[in-house]
Formats: structure tokens, sequence, C-alpha cells
């Protein structure tokens, strides 16, 4: 999947000239032939080169503490959503949930390269939640359904339909 999300960002980056990969090891960590050096390996590394080789510096946070934040979810992406079991889910979706509870996107009120990350790890746990799990999660979906509509990002993953209206009430929520 890594190599799926690299070419994405290479589309989405308008970097003319595809770049070319291989993966290393069991886990699948993306390495990057580069010509001008050793090879570049993981999905971040590689994911930060590709910003700055399209001139896109601000995909990686317009201050200091911005680009920290950045970081720290390109971060856990790869340490807790990939690979991540049944269990664990719950409790990613719920801080999650919580995190975006006041933002528009993951570093905030700007784009940047944590939403697609985040949006093509966490994709493959909104597909198999239903309706009512989605509402419960509420700003997990309102992100994830921003973010999926966001021009140029969703490229090879299927849309995920996000009910916008709730379905189901209770006097838990």
């Amino acid at each position: 999947m890594a190599l799926r999300e690299l070419s994405s960002l290479e589309k989405y980056l308008g970097l003319k000239k595809p770049n070319k990969y291989s993966t290393q090891a069991d886990k699948k960590i993306p390495v990057l032939q580069n010509n001008n050096g050793p090879p570049l390996v993981g999905l971040v590394t590689i994911a930060c080169h590709l910003v700055k080789e399209a001139k896109r510096p601000n995909l990686l946070g317009d201050s200091a503490e911005s680009r920290a934040v950045v970081h720290q979810w390109l971060e856990y992406r790869v340490t807790k959503l990939d690979g991540c079991t049944k269990e664990d889910i719950k409790t990613i979706l719920k801080d999650l949930n919580l995190y975006l509870q006041d933002k528009v996107y993951m570093a905030g009120n700007q784009f940047t390269l944590a939403d697609p990350f985040m949006y093509y790890g966490i994709h493959p746990l909104i597909v198999d939640l239903a309706i009512q799990d989605k509402e419960q999660y509420v700003n997990v979906t309102r992100w994830f359904d921003h973010i999926q509509h966001y021009p140029g990002i969703r490229h090879h993953l299927p849309p995920v339909v996000v009910p916008r209206n709730r379905l189901y009430t209770s006097k838990h929520h």
C-alpha cells in the first residue's frame, strides 16, 4: 500500500517523472532509488523528500510548531495505524475523534502532508465501520470525508460513504 500512496503523493504534488520504488524486509518498507545519492528508506522519509522536491514546504508546516505536529502525525501513522490490531481500532478512533474536535486538519487549520497520510492509513478502518460506528466518531468521519474530497488525494482508494445527518439517536452520544 505504501508504494501506491507515494505514487498518489507524486501525482498530487505534480511531480512529472515518477520515481522508482522497491520494498525492503517483510514489512514492505518503501525504498526510493535516488539518483543523487544513497537510497531513501521509509514512508515518512520519502514523503518529506518528495514534498521538498516539489518545492511545497508549506505541506510540512509553516512554523516550527506546525512542522513538529505534522511530523508527529506522520510518525503516528507509521507506528500506530500501520499494523494496528482490531483491539486497537476503537482506541485509535476515540483518540482521533477527541483530537479533531476543534480542528479542520490534522495540524490545525492548514492542510499538510499529515492529512493525506493519516487518510491513507485510516481508510481501511473507516471502510469497515458500520454507519452507527461512523456516527460515534463524528469528528473523525467529518475530517475523513473532507480529506477524501480534497482535490487530488483519493487516487487509488474507493470513496467511503459518510452520513451527513445522524441516522441513529441515543442518549449515550
